[in-house]
């Protein structure tokens, strides 16, 4: 790894004991409401129909307060390298783990919300230093988000998709990256677009789960199933995204809450993970409860439930809609995610789509539902990226 510069220090995540004494005192502290009055037994997708079940809110709360390990994450986060730099006036927090392979290419993965760093933690080290001697290797970055985890809380408004994509860029040539390919889904994913068609001079391509065509688009001439997926997509935006519009108009006053109350926390962060994974009833078919954990963990010890959420007050419904991506993209759709594009779409904005997939099962957190399969796809879309750019 490059030297550290006085732009670049190390870092390493330890909570104090008095920080985490006190999550479990608030859980062993905490007042819950009533049962749903959906009552069904497990498993049926309708128990969720009102939110987050109370049977199953109260055992992920006894094992977050009497059997959940934060220390084993930490432990797993200062293995992969922890760093820090400030741009703009902020500070920015990530993970750096460079390959062995001199052949390696500079990869930026981004994360969205509810999700974190902790999304990449399980990958990180196969798409460095993969076993077959085949595959592309990577130097992988993994940045929090402003206002996520162990980066800084933006004090003012303006840090949106555009000014984090153009803080990445910054952030990798601190690395030595000069040129490097970027990943990304949910709001990862739309800061990727931004990279990939506002920065081609840096970036190699992209490969990305969120493909968001311009607006206005036709349905004429698409397939059945793209149709549908239109309507899902139409669906979600009506019936199931109160959450977005309320991070995006009023972010501060579910804050109090986030930051306050972990039960509340995670109440708002599981009924994402369980909406939008490919389960027929529980996220914890397909994701570890520590994993989960993990990453709501990261999200109070940090009290970023606040400023996390801001990034919808500052970017929601922004994506310019004559960005046009001219670099080299993959794209993956998987089944159960919350929004799915046509390709007809996509290419709309999408203009060199090289490789597209949309696979037989997964949702909206791939690397943690479907790991093996996230990898080998992205590797293999990546490359794809890499040999339209020979």
């Amino acid at each position: 790894m490059p030297p550290l510069t006085n732009d670049v220090q190390a870092f390493e995540a330890h909570a104090t004991d008095a920080d985490l004494d006190d999550l479990r005192a608030r859980l062993a502290a905490a007042r819950l409401p009533e049962a749903e009055t959906v009552c069904r037994a497990a498993p049926d997708p309708r128990r969720w129909e009102q939110g987050v079940p109370l049977a199953d809110l109260v055992d992920l709360v006894n094992y977050w307060r009497t059997g959940y390990n934060w220390r084993s994450f930490e432990e797993r986060l200062n293995r992969i390298g922890q760093f820090r730099t400030t741009i703009d006036e902020l500070g920015i927090h990530f993970l750096h783990r460079r390959s062995a392979r001199a052949d390696a290419t500079p990869l930026i993965l981004t994360h969205g919300w509810p999700g974190s760093i902790a999304e990449f933690v399980d990958v990180v080290d196969e798409l460095a230093d993969p076993k077959d001697a085949d595959a592309p290797a990577f130097n992988v970055v993994v940045p929090s988000l402003p206002g996520f985890g162990y980066s800084d809380r933006p004090a003012t408004t303006g840090w949106g998709t555009e000014k984090i994509a153009a803080a990445w860029v910054e952030l990798m040539g601190r690395l030595g990256y000069r040129k490097f390919a970027a990943h990304g889904g949910d709001w990862g994913g739309n800061i990727t677009t931004v990279l990939g068609g506002r920065f081609p001079a840096h970036v190699l391509g992209i490969h990305t789960t969120f493909a968001e065509a311009p607006p206005g688009l036709a349905t004429d001439g698409l397939t059945a199933a793209e149709r549908k997926w239109t309507e899902e997509t139409r669906d979600f935006w009506r019936h199931r995204a109160a959450y977005a519009k309320q991070q995006a108009t009023r972010p501060q006053t579910i804050g109090y809450s986030l930051v306050d109350s972990p039960v509340g926390l995670l109440a708002w962060i599981l009924d994402k993970f369980a909406e939008w994974s490919d389960t027929g009833d529980s996220p914890f078919e397909t994701i570890s409860r520590d994993r989960i954990l993990d990453d709501v963990t990261l999200y109070w010890l940090t009290r970023t439930g606040a400023s996390s959420a801001r990034i919808y007050y500052e970017s929601h419904n922004s994506l310019d809609p004559e960005l046009r991506v001219d670099v080299p993209s993959a794209i993956t759709m998987y089944p159960r995610d919350i929004e799915k594009c046509p390709r007809v779409w996509a290419q709309e904005r999408y203009r060199r789509i090289v490789r597209w997939r949309s696979p037989e099962k997964g949702g909206h957190f791939p690397s943690l539902e479907v790991p093996e399969y996230f990898v080998k796809d992205l590797r293999e879309g990546l490359a794809a990226v890499l040999a339209a750019n020979r």
